[in-house]
């Protein structure tokens, strides 16, 4: 069932995914060429503390993390390592915080560049292109996020972008409810498996993770490590993931992690 939350509860989340966001912004900033994944754990977990919360994905069972780091075809999970970002990565940072016992929940891809002599950075035009179209998609998916329409406009803009734009969402990974838990219903496909008409309702109140999880291949994931947690697209494809929490209110659309 649907847990709604009353403008009170709407407050304290913003309170945290202002917060949350503000961590994001600092963990993406610190993610350059030779900095390790575990020192951005770390950073991550100090800078939770300091906001006054508590990760997130160390409540879901056996995770033991703040922070799940994907590398270039890693779409989702990957566990914090010793690995150093070079060159060229593509970093994935998802990253959730518990606030006043409620949780917000957010992720961002970037492209990790050396800078040259002259402080310019290189530029590669295809995988700019691809995170820029993950960028749109989640702002045209918010959009359509509002009392009234369904899951279902959600899960249509995204797979509809993502696809025109010739690339493939990751259909077996989905966005999600989140508040007194971190995942709550509904469940928020990338695609559009029925009709828009049979998708849950999107009624005043709700607060929702709305995740973008796309490749540049096919989509079909894998697991690419023996951890038992990180995911990787089987065709070996880039991948990237674009997430907001936002709430739902007859007024508007508040944007809890971020504008």
């Amino acid at each position: 069932m649907t847990s709604l939350r009353i403008p009170e509860e709407i407050s304290v989340m913003r309170e945290g995914g202002g917060k949350l966001w503000n961590i994001l912004q600092l963990l993406l900033e610190k993610a350059s060429v030779g900095v390790s994944l575990n020192e951005l754990e770390k950073l991550a977990q100090q800078y939770i503390e300091k906001a006054g919360g508590t990760p997130s994905f160390m409540t879901v069972n056996g995770y033991k993390w703040a922070t799940c780091l994907c590398i270039n075809d890693e779409v989702v999970h990957g566990i914090p390592s010793p690995r150093m970002l070079e060159d060229g990565d593509v970093l994935t940072i998802d990253v959730g915080m518990i606030y006043k016992g409620f949780h917000t929940d957010t992720a961002w891809t970037k492209i990790i560049q050396q800078k040259t002599e002259n402080n310019k950075q290189k530029t590669d035009k295809e995988k700019e292109k691809f995170l820029r179209v993950g960028e749109e998609t989640l702002q045209k998916a918010i959009g359509v996020a509002k009392p009234g329409n369904r899951v279902g406009h959600i899960s249509q803009i995204i797979e509809k972008t993502i696809t025109d734009a010739g690339y493939s969402v990751v259909r077996s990974l989905t966005g999600h409810g989140v508040g007194k838990t971190l995942h709550e219903e509904p469940m928020i496909p990338e695609y559009l498996d029925k009709s828009v008409e049979k998708t849950p309702l999107l009624v005043s109140g709700m607060t929702l993770a709305i995740e973008v999880i796309y490749a540049m291949g096919k989509g079909a994931i894998v697991y690419s490590r023996d951890d038992g947690w990180t995911l990787a697209s089987k065709d070996r494809s880039l991948t990237a993931v674009f997430e907001k929490t936002i709430a739902l209110s007859e007024e508007e659309t508040f944007v809890l992690t971020g504008s």
